[in-house]
């Protein structure tokens, strides 16, 4: 074959347009660290997190005040998957396929194939993070949100929780499953209805801008929880527990309460927590920031239904990193080897080809993990 990796730029670049316009949710809702530098499996990466100085009043003067020095934070995210699609052509099957341009649309396809797989993986690892981290959780379990025709209750009720939790206010992110996004388009009437919501976006494209202040998002990624088998578990401390107590011990019940599983307590029926740690030694630990009202010794607990976690958060509250995957010191047996960066998403691929016996191999990878940084900053709307 005489194609190299620069004589692919059009094919690769075909490809990646195509799969970057396809709907993500947490991809482009969360913060991101993305670079084509190198990360092994199971390495950690440190990623920058810059904040402006504190708000000080104008004062006129020959020189501004001296300020706004800040300290960089970072937080430290674990490479938890290096993955590559591949791609693979022997002499018999190019042959069988017909003229170059015939070759080259079909690799394009497959190229864009392997972007959507990686694509799709980490928005799972993402969606995923953002239930297992989620402070509280507003809604009905079982029941899909904004079901009730001119009622948007549902996302005024996760951002009283980020508000309660001392969220902050700007760039705040919705991202729904489909089931949510397709009650908004068909029942929420003010929103499609041009001369209410002010804007025709909804009614022609199906999506609206910004909800109560939430970013609005769909994503495919949204995976519905089974809960645990835990039942009749009680607390068990002689004192009881005070507001902002997380590692809660049980006793007398039976069964299992898993991580994401959603829990109430008799004493405190408003609130809907999230466990972060699975029960496991007679305690779980609940999430960040813990109990909102004082529980007494053997007060009942009560796992909720399976549900569908859809996720409300402040972008800095959950990090993605993505790398290139690992290479040996002085290369492998790749041919060649180019990076090809999503401007949409910011995203970076790896592309590679090895030249094997008659027949030739590429390969598209990445390597990425995933962090939920700020529990408080993530509330869960379930369906």
């Amino acid at each position: 074959m005489a194609n190299t990796l620069t004589g692919l730029i059009p094919t690769l670049y075909e490809a990646l347009n195509r799969v970057s316009r396809e709907m993500v949710g947490f991809i482009p809702a969360v913060t991101r660290d993305s670079n084509a530098e190198r990360a092994a499996l199971n390495q950690t990466v440190r990623s920058p997190i810059g904040e402006a100085g504190a708000l000080e009043d104008v004062t006129a003067g020959t020189n501004p005040a001296n300020s706004g020095d800040t300290t960089v934070s970072y937080v430290d995210v674990t490479i938890t998957k290096s993955k590559v699609a591949p791609i693979r052509w022997n002499g018999e099957e190019q042959k069988g396929v017909g003229s170059t341009g015939v070759f080259n649309r079909v690799l394009a396809d497959q190229f864009t194939d392997g972007m959507r797989k990686l694509i799709n993986a980490i928005e799972v690892d993402l969606a995923l993070e953002a239930k297992l981290t989620a402070s509280r959780a507003y809604g009905s379990a079982g029941t899909a949100p904004f079901g009730t025709a001119g009622d948007l209750s549902d996302v005024a009720g996760v951002l009283r929780i980020l508000e309660d939790n001392g969220a902050p206010k700007e760039d705040l992110q919705l991202v729904l499953g489909s089931a949510a996004i397709a009650n908004l388009r068909g029942k929420q009437s003010v929103l499609f209805k041009v001369n209410e919501a002010g804007s025709s976006d909804m009614l022609r494209n199906g999506m609206t801008d910004r909800l109560q202040g939430f970013a609005l998002r769909n994503s495919g990624g949204i995976v519905a929880h089974t809960k645990g088998t835990g039942a009749s578990y009680q607390t068990n401390l002689v004192a009881g527990y005070a507001i902002g107590d997380k590692g809660i011990a049980l006793d007398t019940g039976t069964g299992t309460v898993l991580a994401g599983d959603i829990v109430t307590f008799a004493a405190d029926g408003n609130n809907k927590y999230v466990v972060g740690s699975a029960l496991s030694g007679g305690s779980l630990v609940l999430n960040a920031p813990g109990l909102r009202a004082a529980v007494p010794d053997n007060n009942a607990l009560t796992v909720g239904n399976n549900y569908t976690p859809n996720a409300a958060f402040a972008r800095s509250a959950i990090v993605l990193a993505t790398r290139a995957p690992a290479v040996p010191e002085g290369g492998d047996s790749a041919d060649d080897a180019m990076m090809i960066t999503d401007p949409i998403t910011g995203l970076t691929f790896e592309v590679r080809v090895y030249r094997q016996y008659r027949q030739v191999k590429y390969e598209i990878g990445m390597a990425w993990g995933v962090r939920g940084v700020k529990s408080e900053h993530i509330a869960l709307l379930i369906g």
